[in-house]
């Protein structure tokens, strides 16, 4: 077998996108050239390594097993990338994040930002997802980390608090719902709903949501952001669910008004999740010191050398 790194890239990229087109526009290849590179693979093997089907493509047993290994190759080239880098005067390598809605847009830019601006030399992959596909994914060694919603199960994961949110319904100042303290969901349902779009984690998880109720998801626009979401709703399109710190400052500016949502769901602890962080390149593990919440217990340092435990029990709900 004759492997190299951007092949065994490239596979990684076509499994977790689950298609060869998007696999090759991650791996910056066009697709006839990672048509054959695959195919090369397959011959070098003598065995297939996807199954494809007209929606896509799923490893096979052999695809499985040089997926865990190309994930461990290329973590560790990472890491040597990462370990070497100093001696050139800084850190240069990636991180694949993958993060639920309401951190990503509301907490992670700022943390992002500043840390990028100290590592010119590394850069960050991220991915909405839905939480628990994070934890599975991350499990996998599919990311770096992720960061979710504190009540899902993250099983042997090392995890870490992030930040504390929760999701309010926003109305029209003056919509009859504005003068309520609180409301629950099932009644949100009777309303027509302004949105993001139905690819997003948020939409899928209130639409879950919605069908475990008997009810319906009534979107009647789907918009790409939060701030988007509340102009709409401004403007008595629709109800909005948003994060309540979008809420807060969108109503310094707009006729909104927040509402309480009565659902236990609807507060978010948002965890950081990682399978191993002394085995992060420093890089990574610089990351997710920023990331970390103001005040919390245990220095990472501490962590990271074993002297301090590595599950944060009080991050679970």
């Amino acid at each position: 077998m004759h492997f190299d790194l951007v092949d065994l890239s490239l596979f990684r990229h076509v499994v977790e996108a689950g298609s060869i087109t998007h696999g090759a526009n991650r791996a910056n290849l066009a697709l006839a050239a990672a048509s054959h590179r695959i195919r090369t693979m397959e011959a070098s093997l003598g065995a297939s390594l996807l199954v494809r089907a007209r929606l896509g493509v799923t490893p096979t047993p052999a695809g499985r097993t040089l997926l865990a290994h190309a994930r461990q190759i290329l973590g560790n080239v990472e890491r040597l990338q990462g370990d070497l880098a100093a001696f050139a005067g800084g850190a240069a390598g990636q991180i694949r994040v993958l993060s639920n809605t309401n951190a990503l847009t509301e907490f992670l830019p700022e943390v992002l930002s500043a840390y990028l601006a100290r590592h010119p030399g590394v850069s960050v992959d991220i991915e909405e997802r839905l939480s628990d596909e994070i934890v599975g994914l991350v499990a996998e060694g599919a990311a770096d980390l992720g960061l979710v919603a504190g009540t899902v199960e993250t099983g042997s994961l090392e995890t870490y608090p992030f930040r504390r949110d929760r999701f309010v319904l926003v109305v029209a100042a003056g919509h009859p719902l504005a003068a309520r303290p609180s409301v629950p969901f099932a009644e949100v349902l009777g309303h027509d709903l302004v949105g993001l779009d139905r690819a997003s984690a948020l939409t899928r998880f209130l639409a879950a949501k919605a069908g475990r109720s008997g009810q319906p998801l009534r979107l009647r626009v789907q918009l790409r952001g939060f701030d988007a979401v509340c102009r709409l709703v401004e403007c008595g399109v629709g109800l909005g669910i948003v994060p309540e710190t979008t809420a807060r400052r969108a109503a310094r500016t707009m006729a909104i008004a927040p509402v309480a949502l009565d659902d236990p769901w609807a507060v978010r602890d948002l965890t950081i999740c990682v399978r191993d962080l002394a085995a992060l390149p420093p890089f990574a593990q610089d990351f997710v010191a920023d990331l970390r919440l103001p005040g919390a217990s245990a220095d990472l340092a501490d962590v990271v050398a074993g002297s301090a435990p590595k599950i944060c029990d009080e991050t679970r709900a």
